[in-house]
């Protein structure tokens, strides 16, 4: 059994940014990071499961915007490495969650580097800057709110309308230290915030091929493309309705019972076979139980 667990392990390894080795975790011992294990964004990011659904609807949902779609489109290798984009994202969510002060910070001015050198002119003919506040607002509140969905759908579903509001108020750290503004701190304002923008997204040819993309997403065999399949579709159901209905992705309520019994099985297989991931790894660095 022991074997078989370090098989999925390293499976699992192949595709997430811990693969990337570049930052330490473990080290130094009892510096919380950005947040910290009292935090309400360590449980939430912990679960790696959930955490992979809620990075599928992030970027499906991210993607409904012309100029957030525009800067992968035009300044990413994402159409040609696609688990090379996903394992930096995975980096950079681990590290600034997880790592220690130093690294998280270093991490947030590198991507602020990036940034500025991301910009042109979406398919409508509107110009579009990856360092523009409002995009970052809107980039980050696309992702925390399905990696919250994601938490409360596969992990936590009790979690308290009082944690789930302090979980945003915590994660807009990093989105602010990036550069954007205005970033909502509430389930209240998130839900507010997402009305107000329906009108800015839409779904194209180019939101379609990412679609088409991510459900061709190579995988290191062929158990993973199986998985791969059911995250994807555990993904779509994170979204808002209306995004869903927008994007042509709507799960009948049969498809979606299926989706979440294989959710839960995997999510059974993944916490006992991933053992040394981001949250033990930060756990053990605060001496803490894991």
């Amino acid at each position: 059994m022991e074997l078989l667990r370090r098989r999925i392990e390293k499976q699992v390894f192949r595709v997430n940014g811990l693969s990337l080795n570049e930052f330490d975790l473990s080290q130094p011992p009892g510096d919380p990071g950005l947040f910290g294990p009292d935090s309400m964004v360590w449980p939430v990011h912990g679960d790696f499961t959930s955490m992979l659904c809620g990075g599928i609807g992030a970027l499906l949902l991210q993607m409904l915007h012309p100029s957030a779609l525009a800067g992968v489109w035009d300044h990413s290798s994402f159409r040609q490495d696609m688990l090379g984009r996903l394992r930096r994202t995975s980096q950079f969510v681990a590290v600034t969650t997880f790592g220690n002060r130093a690294d998280a910070l270093t991490l947030i001015e590198r991507v602020k580097r990036i940034h500025l050198q991301v910009n042109g002119v979406d398919a409508y003919g509107n110009p579009y800057a990856a360092s523009d506040p409002e995009l970052l607002t809107w980039v980050h509140v696309a992702e925390a709110s399905c990696f919250l969905a994601g938490h409360l759908r596969y992990k936590n579903p009790a979690l308290s309308l009082t944690d789930r509001d302090l979980y945003y108020a915590q994660a807009a750290r990093v989105a602010e230290a990036l550069g954007a503004q205005q970033v909502p701190k509430s389930v209240q304002a998130v839900e507010e915030y997402l009305q107000r923008m329906r009108p800015q997204l839409c779904c194209d040819a180019r939101t379609r091929e990412v679609i088409r993309l991510l459900r061709q997403a190579p995988a290191p065999s062929r158990p993973a493309k199986l998985v791969m399949g059911t995250l994807m579709e555990a993904g779509m159901g994170l979204l808002p309705d209306w995004a869903q209905q927008m994007s042509d992705l709507t799960l009948s309520a049969r498809r979606q019972a299926i989706i979440d019994r294989r959710i839960r099985l995997l999510a059974r297989l993944l916490r006992w076979s991933v053992r040394n991931g981001a949250f033990p790894r930060a756990m053990r660095r605060m001496g803490r139980d894991f």
